[in-house]
């Protein structure tokens, strides 16, 4: 059983009273609940603005179907205190895309907050933010953190530097109310978890691989199967790719 949270001990974010900004980036196939669960806290965070970006003014679907709008475009947006990086299948489509890459990497290289759910851990990895970081992301692809040069946080939520990563989808809402505790203090998150009346408290016990009955760990992935051997294939040839560039 992975530990809930990770905080590294050499960096984290320090709490602020100034104004703070939040841009969430959604795209095509993304899972709604790593954008709407975390935008559920951090848009009652105090003295907080936050927007929604996409690469372009279109709507677009989650992978379920869902319809998200968002306020400005990669190219419009500037610079925020928070970028969130949500994950899900369309993540896949976006490993090679510069002008994502590239609003991931202009954050972390400003020394802004980047705020990973899930597999936006990956597109994280692709923009090459990851090196020496620890990292936590959908227990699906732990496994491929290393070749992203990341150190596997075994954890529901980690923070490193101006890095916070969470765990798969739902794991979202943990790590922005942490967030708002590195940034707000601790009375604030509970305020808002007490606001949203989260309480987890589930009916089933099969949230992870290990509690999970065999027959439904099965079934799961072989559904995830062809989306697995994709990100995997991909992390791979990171890995050999930044290999081949160092050794040069």
């Amino acid at each position: 059983m992975s530990s809930p949270l990770f905080i590294s001990k050499t960096s984290k974010p320090e709490l602020t009273v100034r104004p703070l900004s939040v841009g969430c980036l959604i795209f095509e196939q993304m899972d709604q609940i790593d954008f709407t669960g975390p935008f559920e806290v951090l848009s009652r965070m105090p003295d907080t603005t936050v927007q929604v970006i996409g690469k372009e003014l279109q709507p677009v679907r989650d992978v379920q179907g869902l319809r998200l709008s968002p306020d400005t475009s990669i190219a419009e947006a500037g610079l925020f205190d928070v970028l969130l990086v949500p994950g899900g299948y369309g993540q896949q489509a976006l490993m090679h895309d510069e002008e994502v890459l590239g609003l991931i990497r202009k954050h972390v290289e400003s020394k802004r907050l980047v705020f990973s759910v899930c597999t936006g851990a990956l597109l994280c990895g692709a923009a090459g933010v990851l090196m020496g970081r620890h990292v936590t992301t959908h227990w699906s692809a732990r496994h491929l953190m290393p070749h992203y040069g990341a150190v596997l946080a075994d954890a529901r939520v980690a923070a490193d530097g101006n890095i916070i990563s969470a765990a798969g989808v739902t794991a979202g809402l943990d790590a922005a109310l942490v967030l708002v505790s590195l940034l707000r203090g601790d009375a604030a998150a509970q305020e808002i978890q007490l606001a949203i009346e989260y309480a987890p408290n589930p009916i089933f016990d099969s949230g992870t691989p290990e509690s999970a009955p065999a027959e439904v760990l099965e079934s799961f992935q072989k559904k995830y199967e062809p989306i697995g051997t994709a990100r995997e294939t991909e992390a791979i040839r990171n890995g050999q790719t930044k290999h081949r560039s160092i050794s040069l």
